[in-house]
């Protein structure tokens, strides 16, 4: 996976409140399906990022290896 992928929400993950709201259910399915996170709008403004709990545990993860790596190269 390259660096770029994983700063970068694809249009197909924005979506608005509302819409989350009414189909919860197949958003949370596509959430776990695919790892990405979804960007929620808010009349057409972005409010929210929601993400499956795998794979925000997987981001603090990798946050910490990479501030330990960080922390350890400065030494």
């Amino acid at each position: 996976v390259c660096s770029s992928d994983l700063a970068m929400i694809r249009s197909e993950d924005i979506t608005s409140l509302t819409d989350f709201a009414k189909n919860t259910k197949a958003h949370i399915n596509r959430l776990k399906r695919t790892g990405r996170p979804e960007l929620l709008t808010v009349n057409g403004k972005a409010e929210v990022v929601v993400q499956n709990a795998s794979a925000y545990q997987r981001l603090i993860e990798s946050l910490g290896k990479f501030q330990r790596n960080r922390r350890e190269k400065s030494e």
